[in-house]
């Protein structure tokens, strides 16, 4: 048998070049082939893998930011380096104008916080022809409308903080159809007054408890005060201590500026300030403000009882007279403005009235406060810092606190001699001066919480005159520790509460004859002083 046929072999499959460069070959028995160089160079230069692309992206861009962070820190303290320089050198700038050149009669305007945005940043949308404001203070009266007024269709209050004082604001969206002049000074006029609320000090509990402290006084200067007649009042500004003011029988009101170096004084300028019966101010104060001198002068006659000497102003309009005339008779001894954020002043005179005067647009009206609870001349009235009562003080040896809000007398105090002034501690809201004429015994201080309980007595012997007079008045000096008051003789008396000795602690010969009051300065320790002998003194301590 010749067998079976052999088996017939599958044959091979050819396959192109391309492909079979890619597949590994078998006879070696290798994985696959490693490519070239040159095609991976070829490779990597073409295109880079994503990854490493966008990690060196980020790197940059941190390195980049981190580079313009601290450019802006570092600009960030150059800036402020130079700022802080600039407001020392505008701080040194403006000490030397005080200093060198007449002060202005009205407070610079506060600098703007830097904190805060500009006012008209705050107003969401743009104000009316008719009620944009000219000037930058003007701005919380003539735009928004009183609480107790409807406002106008299409002009609702661009801003939903409250006005300063919304009764006088309720007049403003008739400004517009004012003439100029009175819009500009509609305008021009001072938003509700701000107090400084101060710490109140508790002294009563070191009054009459240790020794006394010495004031070292480096000498006097003393200065002709052009007054021919003689002098009556000193007054020292509330808004810059550098300026006080006098009156004298003369009806002159002059103008004073002191500095501190050397101490100087020197005079600004003189008013003529009678009435017009040709009286002269009995009693001068000073507008909160420090623009206006107010004076007050005798209800006999008919006479003009209160008068404003505006300093800003020049010519007939700088002595205006109050047309009310509320004093029955007699001369009105005293008038002191109070100390709250509502503009007002009393007045005491020889009817036994106490008169409230209060501010209300361009005019001031007044209110009588009581005239039965004194049967004598009221000779001295003030205010409490921390509410609304006033104390009252008179010939007929009475201390009276009456409540204002409540409209009752809180208490009545009668001690054993006439009070000529009343004068409160500045530090201490409850401590209060009261000046009588008892020889050796003249100030008697006492707590308004207390009552009729007096805290102290002190005074003088005087060599000269037994009488005390009226016009001799005394001051607190900053601190509230120390009283300075005139005197029959040539001294100025100085009194430290602390010390519980009856006299003074130190008497400064200031004068040729007698003295009639010495003021303390706030900021710098001088003080000034006016005298029969017609000068005006000042004294460094």
């Amino acid at each position: 048998m010749a067998g079976d046929p052999p088996a017939m072999k599958r044959p091979k499959l050819e396959k192109d070049d391309s492909a079979h460069s890619h597949r590994p070959s078998s006879a070696n028995g290798s994985g696959h082939r490693p490519p070239s160089s040159a095609s991976i160079s070829s490779a990597s230069d073409a295109a880079p893998p994503e990854e490493d692309m966008a990690e060196e992206a980020v790197l940059a861009l941190i390195a980049h930011r981190e580079r313009v962070v601290e450019q802006y820190k570092l600009k960030l303290a150059q800036y402020q380096s130079l700022l802080d320089n600039a407001e020392s050198e505008l701080a040194v700038a403006r000490a030397r104008h005080r200093d060198r050149a007449p002060p202005s009669l009205n407070p610079p305007p506060p600098a703007p916080d830097r904190r805060t945005p500009p006012p008209v940043q705050r107003d969401p949308k743009p104000s009316q022809p008719a009620q944009k404001a000219p000037a930058p203070q003007t701005r919380p009266q003539l735009v928004i409308p009183g609480s107790n007024s409807r406002p106008a269709p299409r002009a609702p209050a661009p801003r939903t903080e409250p006005a300063p004082r919304p009764k006088k604001a309720a007049d403003a969206p008739s400004s517009s159809s004012m003439p100029p002049q009175d819009r500009q000074r509609k305008a021009d006029k001072k938003p509700k007054r701000e107090i400084v609320q101060r710490e109140p000090q508790n002294l009563i509990q070191s009054v009459r408890k240790s020794s006394p402290t010495i004031l070292k006084f480096y000498g006097s200067h003393l200065v002709p005060s052009q007054h021919k007649r003689k002098l009556r009042c000193l007054e020292l500004c509330p808004a810059n201590d550098q300026l006080v003011v006098t009156s004298a029988l003369d009806g002159m009101v002059t103008l004073w500026q002191v500095q501190s170096s050397g101490p100087t004084i020197s005079s600004l300028s003189t008013t003529n300030c009678f009435s017009p019966k040709q009286r002269w101010p009995e009693d001068v104060a000073w507008h909160p403000d420090g623009d206006t001198i107010f004076a007050v002068y005798s209800a006999d006659g008919g006479d003009s009882q209160v008068s404003m000497t505006n300093l800003n102003a020049s010519g007939q309009k700088k002595v205006t007279f109050l047309p009310a005339k509320p004093h029955t008779k007699g001369i009105i001894n005293n008038i002191n403005f109070m100390p709250w954020s509502d503009t007002c002043f009393l007045t005491g005179g020889s009817d036994h009235a106490v008169i409230l005067w209060q501010e209300k647009d361009d005019s001031w009206n007044h209110k009588r406060v009581h005239k039965d609870l004194h049967s004598s001349a009221v000779n001295g009235v003030a205010g409490l810092q921390q509410r609304k009562t006033i104390v009252s003080v008179g010939s007929d040896k009475r201390i009276i606190s009456y409540d204002l809000s409540a409209e009752r007398t809180e208490y009545k105090n009668l001690i054993d001699s006439k009070c000529m002034s009343v004068l409160l501690n500045p530090c201490d809201f409850n401590l209060y001066m009261v000046q009588t004429a008892s020889p050796g015994r003249q100030l008697r201080l006492f707590d308004i919480r207390l009552r009729q309980t007096e805290v102290h007595a002190i005074g003088w012997k005087q060599s000269s005159s037994e009488s005390q007079s009226a016009l001799i008045n005394q001051s607190w000096s900053p601190d509230g520790w120390y009283l300075s008051s005139g005197s029959a003789d040539p001294v100025i008396h100085i009194f430290d509460i602390r010390y519980h000795g009856q006299t003074p602690c130190q008497s400064v010969q200031a004068h040729h004859k007698r003295v009639f009051k010495a003021v303390w300065h706030q900021t710098f320790p001088v003080l000034t002083s006016i005298s029969s002998d017609l000068n005006v003194a000042i004294h460094k301590y």
